[in-house]
């Protein structure tokens, strides 16, 4: 991955992190690595429910929005992480979900749009 994909990267997810905070989120951990792949955000919600979070960030339009490269096997490889975090953790007693964060970045004299899919993958 070049430079310049990693910096739109962590700067997508301080983004998130930002976003989950003022929603009422507490940030757990962050780039998470498991055998299976890499965990971006976990956070809590005021009802304690874990919400494991997959940020996609991208400047302009030419590929699509964000969300659209949450594909099938990246899917699997996010569901396998998750997996692999909560056997390591086995005190976490919490119901957990996946969330998807898309960050579309347009103009540098635009703010940068956010969605936030919920339960976006089961």
């Amino acid at each position: 991955m070049s430079d310049r994909r990693q910096r739109l990267g962590r700067w997508g997810e301080a983004l998130a992190c930002q976003y989950l905070a003022g929603q009422g989120y507490t940030i757990v951990d962050q780039n998470v690595r498991t055998k299976y792949g890499e965990i971006d955000i976990i956070a809590c919600q005021a009802d304690e429910t874990l919400v494991f979070v997959e940020v996609k960030t991208r400047r302009g339009m030419v590929f699509g929005p964000p969300e659209v490269s949450v594909n099938a096997v990246k899917k699997s490889h996010l569901l396998a992480s998750i997996q692999s975090y909560l056997v390591d953790h086995p005190d976490i007693i919490a119901g957990y979900r996946l969330d998807v964060i898309a960050i579309q970045f347009l103009a540098d004299d635009q703010p940068a749009e956010i969605f936030h899919f919920e339960n976006a993958i089961t």
